[in-house]
């Protein structure tokens, strides 16, 4: 099939190379010329695993093309698929205005029949503006489908190539059928296309993020009663996550969550309840929750240095939101950093993927080193932010070597509390019992 993709950012050029990969002709599209021109010569704007395998399998079959020119990408396009930034306006709703931008061209230009699909995070009713900003430049028949997408970063080539499942919003037959047919291949193992609706569509994306935030916040609050009662929220989330009702996954306690889904769909869909005249108290909770937990670590911190951390040298593992990416969104880190910053410490910070995006924002104010263990030099303590694999398992002879004293605040409960306590650390995580330095 003939498949355009409108905008080259995360899930675009995801959704692009996996389209490509089984067989379709994919042109994507973006304004910006020098991503275009890299994206051309083979060179990969992010960083995901395996996608740049898939990519260069499909550019070099001619499956997978990249352009400027929208008019040229529809011309050759049967569906098109917009993949466009919603950011979070002052008020928290979603900024429509790249996609209605989009519409508004498309309607000017395109030829005969297509599928323009929503693949971006939209609010519910966003279909039907799209319909209309089309509609007013054209007679010509097309439909307008809602496609949320349920990509993990750091696990988006699989979750696209092996959905649990596929949402689609139409109430058009036509479409329906080019959409199940572009589909199918990804559904082989039996996971359903699931038709539905555009607005319940587009409501199922934010349904869906607001709960796994909401189950996240909810660990989080039970980590914060564990540490005042004596409990092990390690050994709760277990007899939690046996109840088949619950299951065990997204019950991890941290740092809060980030990233480029969950805080602006939760904020989207609490502001888009609004706008109907409903309270969604949950999700009010939940924000607030989340930005309390982002630096509740650096409290931590400042307790075990008696409230003063000024001149204090503190060596920070983690910077991405989450393992696997170099996406530093809403990133816990991002908070954390800066309020060490704010108290006067200095920071060395390593991750494998994300510092040069963190240094856009922090500049020369951190010091970036090349190794995990090259942070530790001098260092009064170490913090994880980021539970990348590297760390799980590390060389703890080097980190006493190290560190100045054996002290580590760990926002991920990386380490066993009893291990921890056999090597002589002092070790604070989440949820879980202080570690305290033998005298």
């Amino acid at each position: 099939m003939k498949v355009a993709i409108v905008g080259t950012g995360y899930v675009g050029l995801v959704t692009g190379t996996c389209l490509a990969d089984t067989g379709n002709q994919v042109i994507c599209v973006d304004i910006d010329k020098e991503k275009v021109k890299k994206l051309n010569e083979n060179i990969m704007p992010i960083y995901e695993p395996d996608l740049d395998t898939v990519f260069e399998r499909n550019v070099k079959a001619g499956r997978l093309k990249f352009t400027t020119d929208l008019k040229t990408a529809t011309d050759n396009s049967d569906i098109i698929f917009l993949a466009l930034p919603t950011p979070p306006g002052e008020d928290g709703s979603a900024d429509l205005s790249y996609i209605i931008g989009v519409a508004d061209e498309l309607g000017k230009i395109i030829s005969g029949y297509k599928v323009i699909v929503n693949k971006s995070t939209v609010p519910v009713g966003t279909a039907e503006r799209v319909r209309a900003a089309v509609s007013k430049h054209t007679k010509i028949e097309f439909d307008v489908v809602s496609n949320p997408e349920f990509l993990r970063e750091g696990l988006a080539v699989d979750d696209f190539m092996k959905p649990d499942r596929i949402v689609i919003g139409t109430k058009s037959e036509r479409a329906r059928k080019i959409m199940e047919e572009l589909f199918l291949p990804f559904v082989r193992q039996g996971n359903p296309i699931i038709f539905m609706d555009e607005r319940s569509s587009e409501l199922t994306k934010y349904a869906s993020n607001s709960y796994l935030a909401t189950r996240i916040t909810f660990m989080n609050e039970i980590a914060n009663i564990c540490e005042r009662i004596g409990a092990n929220v390690d050994l709760v989330r277990i007899g939690m996550g046996s109840d088949t009702r619950i299951g065990k996954r997204f019950l991890f306690p941290g740092i809060g969550y980030g990233g480029s889904c969950f805080p602006k769909d939760v904020t989207a869909l609490h502001k888009s309840a609004g706008e109907y005249g409903y309270d969604f108290k949950i999700l009010d909770s939940v924000m607030k929750v989340n930005e309390t937990q982002k630096t509740l670590i650096v409290g931590k911190i400042l307790d075990f240095f008696g409230g003063n951390i000024k001149g204090k040298k503190f060596a920070v593992w983690g910077l991405a939101f989450k393992p696997d990416t170099d996406d530093i969104r809403e990133a816990p880190s991002l908070y954390i950093l800066k309020k060490l910053l704010d108290e006067g410490a200095i920071l060395s910070v390593y991750d494998p993927e994300a510092m040069e995006n963190v240094k856009k924002i922090f500049g020369e104010k951190l010091e970036y080193v090349k190794d995990h263990y090259e942070a530790l030099k001098n260092s009064d303590a170490l913090v994880i932010c980021t539970e990348w694999s590297m760390f799980r398992t590390p060389d703890f002879g080097k980190i006493s070597e190290n560190l100045k004293s054996k002290v580590i605040f760990d926002g991920r409960n990386l380490y066993d509390l009893k291990q921890m306590k056999e090597l002589g650390f002092y070790y604070r995580s989440i949820g879980r019992e202080e570690v305290k330095q033998q005298n």
